[in-house]
């Protein structure tokens, strides 16, 4: 899950003159904002009613994907005990998105690790490991159905907030900017000369900022989309008798990750390709997510080591205030 160890958005490198419209809602286990620069397409009252329009959208779509309420999607699918199970679109749309993060990361990204995750969280010994964790989705018009062995559950908290965020900014590409921040997953939409300065936090110093990210609208004819995730170790953390444990889970050892990376950011051209990057990059540690770190679609990564080395890849510097 990406943690939310973005700042607040900075002060926009724009003209003094121009308003940035803030709507922000408690959601999905954080805060989530939306944030516009209406400029001539509307007033900043009408900017405010759009974000809180598309706030509530948000709201619906997660109320779907959370795995904290029985009755969502996601819950009905997790607690039904036969080896397929009908879904409706956007849950089917997410799980699909899952699979090609997966694909992309080598299987890094893994949705299908929920006990694990709460194993480490209660401080107790994971299963045995082995289990089939293979699934598949069969879609129709209507959603899709999913196949898996009976008992096999499913966690988005690490996939849906990007895809979430995504889809949200795409309902604001009018505005000369916006961002939609679904707690540190952010996606932004920039209009060709508009800027966005966000600063990437210190996990364990606060108020430090290791690096400030200065986005521009390059593209000349439509707006231009950009995600930016952070994802680490240091905020779903806990230390148990058995050791201290945290919430990025290393698939191939269903455990929690051992790495030397303490905290990445990645820039790429949507929130959920950044969110999926920044999870692996840190499960891989520095060494094994070295072919990740510059691969194609991705803007840059910033790495914080367990050594305190403040990292980042030459594809980065180009966006560094």
């Amino acid at each position: 899950m990406s943690v939310a160890m973005l700042a607040a958005p900075a002060a926009p490198a724009a003209p003094a003159a121009a308003t940035v419209v803030s709507v922000t809602a408690h959601l999905m286990g954080g805060r989530v904002g939306v944030h516009l620069r209406p400029g001539a397409v509307g007033s900043a009252d009408a900017a405010w009613l759009e974000g809180a329009r598309v706030l509530r959208r948000m709201r619906a779509w997660a109320d779907r994907l959370t795995r904290f309420s029985d009755s969502s999607d996601l819950a009905r699918l997790n607690a039904a005990g036969s080896s397929s199970a009908r879904v409706r679109p956007t849950l089917a749309a997410v799980l699909e998105w899952s699979r090609r993060a997966s694909q992309a990361t080598g299987g890094i990204v893994d949705v299908t690790l929920l006990d694990a995750r709460l194993a480490a969280e209660a401080g107790r010994a994971p299963g045995p490991g082995g289990a089939d964790r293979s699934w598949e989705a069969r879609p129709d018009r209507r959603g899709a159905t999913i196949a898996r062995r009976p008992g096999l559950r499913f966690d988005l908290d690490g996939v849906g907030k990007g895809w979430l965020a995504d889809r949200a900014v795409a309902l604001l590409d009018r505005h000369r900017a916006a961002l939609v921040d679904a707690d540190g997953d952010v996606a932004i939409s920039l209009r060709h000369g508009e800027t966005w300065r966000i600063g990437v936090a210190h996990p364990t110093d606060p108020g430090a900022v290791l690096a400030t990210l200065e986005l521009a609208g390059l593209a000349p004819n439509a707006a231009q989309r950009f995600g930016v995730a952070t994802s680490g170790t240091s905020v779903h953390r806990w230390v148990r008798p058995t050791g201290v444990r945290h919430h990025l889970i290393d698939p191939r050892t269903e455990r929690s990750a051992v790495t030397d990376v303490a905290q990445a950011t990645v820039l790429a051209g949507s929130a959920a390709e950044a969110e999926a990057f920044a999870k692996a990059v840190v499960i891989l540690g520095s060494e094994g997510a070295l072919r990740l770190l510059d691969g194609p679609g991705l803007g840059g990564t910033l790495l914080l080591t367990e050594r305190g080395e403040v990292l980042a890849t030459p594809s980065l510097t180009r966006w560094l205030a």
